[in-house]
Order: C-alpha cells, then structure tokens, then sequence
C-alpha cells in the first residue's frame, strides 16, 4: 500500500472527520467561553471585589516599578503574573462545569430512551416451507384419500 493511499484511508474514516469536527467546535466553543469570562464574569468579579482585576496581578521578578500595566511589566522583564492565572483557572472551571451540563443532560436524554419501549415490530413473513415437509403433506393427503 503506498504512503498516499494509507493516509487517504486513514484520513477519511469517519471517526477521524468527527474529530477534526470536534477538535473545531471545541476552538469555537473555548472563544466563546473566554468571551464569557472575560468580558461578563471577570467584571462583576471585579465589582464584588471592589473593582478588582485579577488579569493585571504580578509580581515583578526584575525590578519594575510597581503599578506598571502587565503589557509593560513584561516588556521589562520577567513577571509573575498570578492574576492571568486566576483568569485562565476560572475559566477552565466554567468549561468544565458547561461541559459536565452538557454530559449530564446527553446522559439524561439517552437515558430516557432507554426506557422507552421500543416500536413494535413489523410482523415477519412467515419462513417458507421446507420442500420435504410440502412432500410429506402430499404423501398424507394422498394416503389419506385413498381410504
């Protein structure tokens, strides 16, 4: 098998191309996620905390002055930049719990359809008579009008 036709084979199974298609929506998905954290929740995080950023948070590791913007900070040097972290956990925690909903209500529907009893059948045709059983009634039928 050349190299050409094992990659097309393998490129084209269908598990792979849901992959590809998950690995996409994922991409997608994770924006959307960090949109939501960054722009919704990370701001009413910073009211309730009384104004709060978590995302500008450092310490300086080379000596900048203190109460440069993080942009700069790193400019400058190496930062230890926790508050970037708190915002990437944060919103690892939402994925995660978005995800887990996601899970539970597919567990939920599959479930629901496992208890559902299933359609009933179409009724099947009956098999056909074996040839020797045929044989056998004609032989009865004629042994029997013979009497």
């Amino acid at each position: 098998m050349s190299f050409i036709t094992e990659f097309k084979s393998f490129a084209l199974k269908g598990n792979v191309i849901d992959l590809a298609v998950g690995v996409i929506i994922g991409g997608a998905f994770g924006k959307i996620v960090d949109s939501v954290v960054a722009d919704l929740i990370m701001p009413l995080a910073s009211i309730a905390l009384g104004g709060l950023d978590f995302s500008s948070y450092y310490i300086a590791l080379v000596g900048q002055s203190p109460g440069l913007p993080l942009a700069e900070a790193r400019k400058l040097g190496a930062v230890f930049a926790y508050g970037s972290f708190i915002t990437v956990a944060l919103n690892f925690l939402i994925l995660a719990f978005i995800v887990f909903l996601m899970v539970r209500q597919m567990n939920r529907l599959m479930a629901r359809r496992a208890q559902e009893p299933p359609a009933p059948a179409a009724p099947a045709e009956p098999a056909p008579t074996p040839e020797e059983i045929i044989l056998l009634r004609e032989i009865r039928d004629s042994l029997s009008r013979s009497r």
